[in-house]
């Protein structure tokens, strides 16, 4: 059973830190890595030819492995959701029998760069965003909203993008059963990984998106302006929104980058990030991932519900709201205020106590990990039922 590794992090004793939602603390091991990567590059005569390649091929490696894909040749390296994003509304447009009138869905208040990144392609050719609202009630509310989504998918889809957990709510949407059904009807399945993919299992063998990207800051640990991207086949003779060198055939030969290539390197390496060979910040993702293998993702998510689950059940007792399970996962908790408390009143308290969480829509998002351990869950606690009466 995985223990405490806040001795691994660079974390103030005296905060409380649980909003990995939000930003990751980095790891030493991250540190250093960066270090060593600043390092390098003040003696430019050791960053060589081979050193361009040397700096992806792990990173792509360690993810693939992390979604349980078979060939690494399909990841892509990518600097926000925005990029990834990008790249799949450039190719949605080039779908066969994609036709005027047919639907992007996406669920309420999904993350601005899953909703802005369609705005393009919705206008030049003629589509529409459904977003598919939560239930009006709080009971049942993840089974409810995961059925309305999934009876929403038809003949008239032509894409939907989901995140396994709501980045404000928490919610788990069912990957699977969204993806057999996009499938059924020859929709894009694509998936914003961000708030999951290092906290929560993620098997692309299992869902079979078309897409997911991933930003590495949150979940996977790593630095910020990093992230990775699985593409499916659909994406295999797609168009890059870059056109850079280092994508093409042969261009690991330096001495041949004047003879112009009109072919891209296989699969998911034409949509990397132009100067994707970051001798600084790849190194850290690496370290990052690396450290989540090694844990193991089951059992970061295991560390987590030990952490909220009994605390949990007694904020309900208190008039709070979560969702049950299957709709929750337990790195990622939208808790709703019992009726008639002030949550500013609550954000107070838990600022006064170095308790940093977040508040997204109705939800305080409570976003724990493997550095937290009982006693900041203690004191989020005490902040959380300061001024809560209701209950015994």
């Amino acid at each position: 059973m995985l223990t405490c590794q806040k001795s691994l992090f660079s974390l103030d004793e005296n905060v409380h830190y649980i909003n990995c939602a939000t930003m990751s603390p980095n790891l030493k091991s991250v540190e250093q890595a960066g270090i060593e990567g600043i390092l390098r590059k003040s003696k430019p005569h050791l960053i060589t030819q081979e050193t361009f390649f040397e700096t992806t091929a792990p990173v792509k490696k360690l993810f693939a492995q992390l979604i349980n894909c078979p060939d690494p040749d399909r990841i892509a390296l990518i600097p926000s959701t925005s990029y990834g994003m990008a790249i799949v509304a450039r190719n949605l447009a080039f779908k066969p029998n994609l036709r005027a009138g047919q639907e992007i869905l996406m669920v309420h208040e999904e993350f601005p760069s899953d909703v802005y990144a369609w705005e393009g392609v919705c206008m030049d050719k003629g589509l529409k965003m459904k977003t598919i609202l939560p239930p009006n009630t709080l009971v049942n509310r993840g089974k409810i909203w995961n059925e309305t989504l999934i009876n929403a998918i038809n003949a008239n889809t032509c894409m939907v993008v989901i995140s396994p957990t709501h980045w404000a709510d928490g919610t788990l949407f069912d990957l699977e059963a969204i993806g057999q059904q996009c499938r059924l009807y020859g929709a894009l399945f694509v998936i914003d990984g961000t708030q999951s993919v290092g906290a929560l299992p993620i098997d692309i063998q299992t869902f079979r998106p078309d897409a997911l990207i991933n930003v590495g800051y949150k979940w996977l640990l790593g630095p910020y302006s990093s992230g990775v991207a699985y593409f499916g086949e659909y994406f295999d003779t797609g168009s890059p929104i870059e056109r850079n060198w280092i994508n093409r055939v042969g261009s690991e030969e330096f001495r041949n980058l004047i003879n112009y290539s009109d072919h891209y390197r296989p699969k998911a390496d034409r949509y990397n990030v132009g100067e994707r060979s970051n001798f600084i910040l790849n190194p850290m993702l690496e370290a990052s991932l690396s450290q989540i293998l090694a844990w193991g993702v089951d059992n970061i998510q295991t560390y987590c519900k030990n952490l909220m689950a009994e605390p949990l059940k007694l904020l309900q007792e208190k008039g709070f709201w979560v969702d049950e399970e299957p709709y929750k996962a337990y790195h990622l908790v939208g808790l709703r205020v019992p009726s008639g408390v002030d949550i500013t009143k609550i954000q107070t308290a838990l600022k006064q106590r170095n308790v940093l969480v977040s508040v997204r829509g109705e939800s305080i998002r409570i976003a724990p990990h493997v550095y937290n351990d009982q006693n900041d869950i203690d004191v989020l606690m005490d902040g959380l039922l300061a001024d809560v009466v209701i209950g015994d």
